[in-house]
């Protein structure tokens, strides 16, 4: 079995390379299948490195010539890399090799698009480009010469000469490799520039295939947003004279944060009303936001192993978090990421695949590019900042940023900050970074004589990563109110250092009705003894936006867990609970929609797991649609009203204000839809004049069964756009009912626009598949098969993508023995594949391994 036992590679083990590197002179000849690269590259020894034999890496690449100082020189080369004695002093390394890029289908390093040459180096893409020593530690200063029969050629940095079939770009600031970017194509701009606080002009450009020009003006206008709003809240100004962005469409990921010329997935940059629904433009709003604050915080600063990935990942996720917070809604976003969170990370966390923010070891670095370093990276900064505050926050970040500009540095620098700033001891909290696992937070409360106290004790379930978890800093932000709805203790930020700690609150009337974990304040599951009565109540009157939600949440988990396990019916609690929601019109729109979403059924799952349930997956479905049924039957008189006061009669844009309207809008006309048999979601569909409203309505027809015309005039209106058939791919299986799910996934991926080689369409395919929590998990294993079938044919292909769709799998042993036998007999299949890659069976082999 090919890379059947990938070598463990462990943080403890970390070196710093035996030479620094001057200056990068790149060359690259373009043919389709015979590619030119030609480096020279100046090397001095490292005097902070321990002596050590000259490895660089290099994978599958044709070596022409390579010479040292001038001479020829034989290097001994392996599958890895290449070795050779080199002088005592500073020496020029050069070397010419040959790559195909039309045949390399794995996306890494220099591949072609539909005609494109691109890059994606991260992590260890660029040696598949040269020899050269492909770790973030190596930071060096890069010419760039690209020659090929392309009228757009470019590069990192800035422009030296622009000509036909020939470019120079330089950028003047030292990056690792990773962050190396190559394009060239026949591709058309769409330019804008902004001027810095600083008076520099920059030329900004959104390059894209001919005839997607329509589709740049809000990633343009997304991008300007972004430069401003770093510039206001961490006075981060853009350092380069031109700013370029390039739609791809054969990518592995979101996007790519390449000094001066990010990559992107063509889906996380061009947007249109009539193509892009208003979750596609938020989505490329934060997408676009994220890279582009990568320039100091990732670029700039960059991590100096794989192993601090979250160094860079988790800070610009919180930042990216904070400014969708600012220029659309805070309890909207906070919420929205919550559910990410539970729906992805808490999974990742409660399985075979969890593992720390920093893990100790990995073997593919690919598979830890995961939920747990980016998302709950994220939410550990998001507990420093809650904990030093604001100001120290920002003071911390201006250390930050003037210590380790143009350094690979690590997590412990990052803290360092943070005890020179507050001269505080932050040892504990770095648990956060080390121990695996969502830590379990149980809570007592006593009451007598206006005395109140609240006594918390955190566990965190040990692991293979984690086995003897100790006790992390946990900030709980809590407020009291009484039994009239009053708030008779704002929100404060208690701290929690100790396994088990109390903290008492004095001069209390009456018992207080504790709100706690106010938004969401540390990513922890509560566990706390309740009912549905305090729950209706907090639904009704808690003055924190994430709590109230969090109520009504935890309402309807109660409601759908009994209705599933015991047959129970709908609880009224929550139904008026709800409809008094949204008869609230003082709350945002976007608010009262999220308030209309159920748990994902995955999430149902998980919690019904852990009561020591075994969750069916064909019960949570009939439960969910039960309750759906219910809430729109408790809601019929209300309907017409939330429908006709969110009607956008505005011309479309997608801004916060109608955007939030038009969430509200279709979450009623999917109740609707239960009660009236689709008739006004078929006209919605007919009259709409924007991809929200008509997948929206095309969405609400598919679920009480009906659509089979629009379905079919939607191909026929779509079928030319790549990016929307997408969705019609997807819509189909996701909204499929359970015992049609697979049969329906099957039949897509033999229509002729599967192109099962596209990450895209194989996501929107194969990837709703497993997004129909009850469909996946037919009770005769045919999703699994249906998907492990798919898996092993794209391994060979493009095992990134195939890793990552390995996750499916992680929650196995949630289920009962029969559904475990189904999984584990594909498992056993996938890991018998000959020549399987190195991602999937690392994946596989810690995925059999779950207890």
């Amino acid at each position: 079995m090919k890379d059947s036992t990938p070598q463990t590679i462990f943080l403890s083990d970390y070196t710093p390379f035996g030479w620094l590197i001057d200056s990068v002179h790149l060359t690259f000849d373009l043919a389709a299948h015979a590619t030119r690269v030609i480096s020279r590259i100046a090397f001095r020894p490292n005097p902070d490195a321990p002596a050590q034999q000259f490895f660089l890496h290099g994978k599958d690449l044709t070596l022409i010539n390579a010479r040292i100082d001038g001479q020829d020189i034989q290097p001994d080369i392996s599958d890895e890399g290449l070795s050779c004695p080199v002088p005592e002093g500073s020496f020029i390394w050069e070397a010419e090799v040959e790559i195909d890029p039309t045949n390399n289908t794995a996306l890494e390093g220099l591949y072609v698009s539909n005609g494109m040459y691109c890059t994606q180096c991260e992590a260890e893409g660029f040696r598949k480009i040269t020899y050269y020593p492909d770790r973030p530690d190596v930071m060096a200063v890069f010419t760039v010469e690209i020659k090929g029969p392309h009228p757009v050629l470019l590069s990192n940095g800035n422009p030296q000469t622009v000509g036909t079939g020939h470019a120079i770009w330089h950028d003047p600031w030292p990056k690792p490799s990773y962050l190396f970017a190559l394009v060239a194509g026949d591709l058309v701009a769409h330019s804008d520039w902004f001027m810095t606080a600083s008076g520099n002009k920059v030329d900004l450009n959104l390059w894209v295939r001919p005839g997607d020009e329509g589709k740049c003006a809000f990633g343009m206008s997304a991008l300007k947003r972004a430069m401003q709003w770093d510039e206001q809240v961490y006075g981060r100004e853009y350092d380069l004279d031109v700013f370029n962005i390039v739609a791809v469409d054969d990518f592995n990921m979101g996007a790519m944060e390449n000094k001066g010329l990010n990559i992107f997935n063509s889906s996380a940059v061009l947007a249109s009303p009539e193509t892009s629904t208003d979750a596609n433009f938020e989505r490329i709003e934060s997408i676009i936001a994220h890279e582009y604050f990568h320039n100091w915080t990732g670029n700039r600063i960059t991590c100096r192993d794989w192993f601090q990935l979250c160094l860079k990942e988790g800070l610009t996720v919180f930042r990216d978090a904070q400014f969708t917070a600012d220029i659309r809604s805070a309890p909207v976003k906070r919420i929205s990421d919550v559910i990410d969170l539970r729906t992805r990370q808490f999974p990742e966390d409660d399985g075979p695949l969890s593992h720390p923010v920093r893990p100790e070891s990995f073997q593919e670095i690919n598979n830890f590019y995961t939920a747990t370093v980016y998302e709950k990276g994220a939410e550990v900064i998001g507990m420093l900042k809650r904990l030093v505050g604001d100001s120290a926050y920002a003071e911390a970040l201006e250390l930050y940023f003037a210590r380790y500009d143009g350094q690979a540095i690590t997590i412990e620098d990052w803290l360092a900050v943070f005890e020179d700033i507050t001269e505080r001891d932050l040892t504990q909290f770095k648990r956060w970074y080390s121990q695996a696992g969502t830590p379990r937070l149980s809570v007592k409360e006593t009451y007598g004589s206006g005395s109140y106290t609240l006594t918390f004790t955190q566990h965190t379930p040990p692991g293979s990563y984690s086995p003897d978890p100790q006790p992390q800093v946990i900030p709980i932000d809590v407020g009291l109110l009484n039994a009239n709805g009053d708030e008779v203790l704002e929100t404060q930020t208690l701290e929690m250092t100790e396994a088990t700690q109390s903290f008492t609150f004095e001069g209390l009337a009456s018992r207080p009705i504790p709100s706690i974990l106010r938004d969401f304040s540390a990513p922890v599951i509560l566990e706390r003894d309740s009912n549905n009565d305090e729950r209706a109540f907090l639904l009704a009157h808690d003055t924190d936006p994430f709590n109230r939600w969090e109520a009504g949440r935890a309402l309807a988990r109660e409601t759908l867990c009994a209705m599933a396990t015991k047959g129970s019916a709908p609880d009224t609690r929550y139904l008026d609970g709800i409809r008094s929601v949204l008869r609230d019109k003082a709350l945002d729109p976007a608010y009262r929609a999220l308030m209309l979403e159920l748990p994902t059924q995955s999430e149902l799952a998980l919690f019904m797991s852990d009561r020591g349930l075994t969750p069916d997956p064909a019960a949570i479905y009939d439960a969910v649609q039960s309750l759906k049924q219910a809430m729109a039957e408790q809601l019929r008189e209300n309907l017409p009203t939330i429908l006709d006061a969110n009607i956008v009669r505005q011309e479309y844009k997608p801004d916060a204000v109608q955007s939030g309207k038009r969430a509200l809008y279709g979450a009623a006309l999917a109740l609707m839809s239960r009660l009236d048999d689709g008739s006004l979601a078929a006209m919605q569909y007919a009259q709409a004049d924007n991809m929200t409203l008509q997948l929206g309505a095309l969405s609400c027809l598919l679920e009480v069964d009906k659509g089979a015309l629009e379905l079919g005039a939607f191909y026929d209106q779509w079928q030319d756009d790549r990016l929307v058939i997408d969705k019609w791919f997807a819509l189909q299986i996701t909204r499929a009912t359970p015992d049609r799910a697979v049969a329906v996934t099957r039949a897509l991926t033999k229509h002729p626009d599967f192109n099962w080689k596209n990450p895209n369409r194989f996501r929107a395919t194969l990837g709703a598949l497993t997004g129909n929590h009850a469909g996946f998990h037919a009770a005769d294993g045919s999703g699994y098969e249906l998907l492990a079938d798919w898996l092993i044919r794209l391994d060979p292909v493009n095992p990134q993508t195939t890793a990552r769709m390995c996750t499916a799998f992680q929650t196995w042993r949630r289920y009962d023995a029969s559904r475990q036998a189904l999984i584990g007999a594909q498992l056993d299949r996938i890991a018998a594949t000959p020549d399987l890659s190195g991602d999937v069976t690392e994946m596989i082999t810690r995925i059999k391994a779950a207890a």
